[in-house]
Parts: structure tokens; sequence; C-alpha cells
């Protein structure tokens, strides 16, 4: 469950001591500069999450700096993993900005000074990770702090979902799910670091992890070729058949059940839709690489416990 705490100031009301103290209390002890004469309001949710902490901030604009003095006083030693979600952010560290867009992440140290300013309201998610947990030295992490991370650059487009995924869902989240979750959301991290390092992942803790992410988003985007295969992905990611088997070994499944698994649940959403025209349960099995239709009826009543043409006159009753 998160804590939450929030803050409304009417235009001329008293300077927000209480909402300093606050962001002192969740980060690190900040200098906050918020506009005069403005009205202002602020929430802050905070959810341990085994070695992390995930908190999301959403504030009227305003500055944060982390200066040299405030470091002196206190030694708290994190890497910040800011994910923007709303409104603008403009990120300086280590002679370097980053201006981030909506869904952009940028890393900060809490070891060396670095400001934040935000123009307009905003909505920011950050990820406290502990420096000690990642594998990457203080000079390797001074050269990729304030640097925009976007989706789609390389690992982006498998890990940055899944970081965005942890903090959305983390105050509903199981202690034994977050800590085990978390722990992954680490590994990863040090993963999409090492790739923007020109390191070769597989040597981090997470490089098979987040190679598994990037095949399981290679078979959603394939799940209707039929000729989808283990070899084909294999043969896609550079990799033995045999050692896609040992990817999916922690996974509780096979690769071919995932496959199989992914097709059926495509198949049912589309079972479950209304259209004008509704095509036979035989083409939508074929659609998404089903060449079987007998096979496609037995695995799918294994699957939900019902026959597909059962599904789909209860999802339109």
């Amino acid at each position: 469950m998160s804590v939450v705490f929030s803050v409304r100031s009417k235009r001329g009301g008293a300077r927000l001591e209480h909402w300093q103290e606050e962001v002192f209390r969740t980060f690190v002890p900040l200098r906050i500069t918020l506009p005069k004469d403005e009205p202002f309001s602020g929430r802050i949710s905070t959810d341990p999450l085994g070695p992390l902490q995930a908190t999301t901030v959403d504030c009227d604009r305003g500055r944060v700096d982390r200066t040299p003095q405030l470091i002196a006083r206190d030694s708290s030693d994190f890497v910040y993993v800011g994910l923007q979600r709303s409104g603008h952010a403009h990120v300086e560290q280590d002679g370097r900005s980053a201006e981030l867009n909506p869904d952009a992440v940028a890393l900060y140290d809490t070891t060396r000074p670095y400001t934040l300013r935000f123009p307009h309201r905003f909505r920011m998610q950050v990820l406290l990770v502990p420096r000690a947990r990642l594998p990457q030295s203080e000079g390797e992490l001074q050269r990729v702090t304030a640097t925009a991370l976007h989706q789609d650059d390389g690992l982006g487009q498998v890990i940055l979902p899944f970081l965005r995924g942890l903090a959305d869902h983390a105050p509903a989240l199981a202690a034994t799910a977050g800590n085990a979750l978390a722990a992954n959301a680490v590994d990863l991290v040090g993963a999409l670091l090492a790739e923007r390092l020109g390191r070769d992942t597989q040597d981090t803790p997470g490089g098979g992890l987040a190679l598994l992410l990037r095949i399981k988003a290679f078979i959603d985007r394939h799940l209707a070729d039929p000729d989808l295969s283990l070899a084909s992905i294999a043969r896609e990611h550079r990799i033995s058949v045999r050692y896609l088997h040992k990817l999916f070994e922690n996974e509780s499944t096979t690769a071919a059940r995932w496959i199989q698994r992914r097709r059926l649940d495509a198949c049912r959403s589309e079972l479950s839709r209304r259209s004008p025209v509704t095509p036979t349960v035989a083409a939508v099995a074929r659609r998404w690489g089903f060449a079987d239709a007998a096979h496609f009826s037995r695995a799918f009543r294994a699957a939900y416990g019902t026959s597909p043409s059962q599904w789909r006159a209860g999802s339109e009753g």
C-alpha cells in the first residue's frame, strides 16, 4: 500500500516548508524552488519494493537542485531512474543535459550535483536504486547520467515498459512478488546501462532477462506468422534453440507452450469482439497461426474450459 502525502497552497500562501520536508524524507536533501505568488498543489506516493523504492510525484512546476553543500551533509548513494509520464523535465548532471518528454527516461546520481527543472505541471515516476546494486563503476555511471532514454532505443523497447509497469502496479503488489520484480528491475537497469556503455549485455545479471523480454516481444509481433518456430526465433536472436529453451526454464513453461498460449489469447480476444462481419472460428484460428482447426479447438478447450464457439456465443450474449 502506498504512503501518500499531498499539499495545496493558495496564491500568496505561506511557503511550503512541509512540502520540502516531505521531499527530503522521500528522496534526499534537495533545494526546491517554486514560482512566487502562484498557487501550488503536489502529491507524492511511495511504495517500497524489496531493494527499491518506487515513488510518483505529481505537482506543479518548479525546480529541484542537489547541491554540493547538501551532498556534504548527506551520504545517500542512489541512482534514480526518472520515468517521465506527463509534462516535461530538464535534467542536468555531469556536464550534460537532457530534455524528457512523456515516456522518456533519464538517470541521475545522488552522490553528485544535479538539477531538475519542470516548466509545467508534471508527473514523474522515480525508481530509487541503491548504487551498490548496479554492476557499473562510478566512472561508468558518470558517462550515462542526464541522457534521455527512449522506448525505441535498443533494449529500451522491452525494458522501459517493464519499469513503467512495475511503477504503475507497485501499490497492488504483494511483498513477495514486489521483491522478485524489483530484483529483476535492478538487473534490467544494469543491462540497459551496459548497452548504453557499448558493453555486451550478456555479461550482466539482467542480460538473460532482457533477451527473454525481447524474444517475447518478437513472438507477439509474429504470432500471425504460421512459419514462426523455435528455430526461426533462435536464428533471429543469434542463439541456439537449446539456449532458447534455457531462457524459458524460469517461466514455468516452454517456449513452444508460450507461443501457443499467446496465440490462444489472441484468438480468444478476437472471438470476444463484436463485429459487423463475423469471421468463422477456423478463420480466426488460421489468422493467428493455427493451421489445424481441430487442434486449435482442443487447445482452446484445454486452456479455457470451453470451446471457441461456446466462448463466442457467451461473449455475444
